[in-house]
């Protein structure tokens, strides 16, 4: 029984200690990718045909820049006065922008339904790039395109006030 013992300890041992014989040179596959597709720039807004627009083509204007979505109550309730502030200030040199990030058909049918009559815009960003946690949120630029003014939430946008405070943005 102690020899068993013994050789069974040393075959044991032997298996344990031996040393892998010489490795083959193992070759990593290659991974061969296609070249990066590269995508045109896409806009930061489009018009609701399709047209690339950015905030810049509207330098030597005064932008009014509206961030709305068709679920939201607020922005909708906003609408009317957001009208009449459009044409009390028609003869100051302001483009009145309403953008949202929801999908061309989805604003479409909006402007279809309801009978505001604005210049819908399709947002490409993220509402993070404007810093926007909620709807609406306004953005007002001089004719530099320097932003002078945000409004977050709705706002009476046709009161005394307010039509001067955007009748004297310089």
């Amino acid at each position: 029984m102690k020899q068993k013992s013994i050789l069974f300890a040393l075959c044991l041992l032997t298996f344990c200690t031996c040393k892998e014989g010489p490795k083959e040179a193992v070759q990593k596959e290659s991974v061969v990718s296609a070249p990066p597709v590269e995508l045109e720039p896409r806009s930061t807004f489009e018009d609701l045909d399709g047209n690339p627009i950015e905030l810049s083509d509207y330098t030597g204007k005064k932008v009014l820049l509206n961030f709305w979505a068709t679920w939201c109550r607020p922005c909708i309730e906003e609408m009317p006065a957001l009208l009449k502030a459009e044409a009390a200030l028609q003869n100051d040199n302001y483009v009145f922008l309403l953008a949202s990030d929801q999908s061309m058909e989805k604003i479409k049918a909006f402007k279809e339904k309801k009978d505001f009559d604005f210049n819908y815009v399709k947002f490409n960003g993220a509402m993070a790039d404007f810093a926007i946690n909620a709807l609406p949120a306004t953005f007002i630029y001089n004719e530099a395109g320097k932003e002078i003014l945000r409004i977050d939430g709705a706002t009476d946008w046709d009161t005394p006030e307010i039509i001067n405070k955007l009748k004297a943005i310089q």
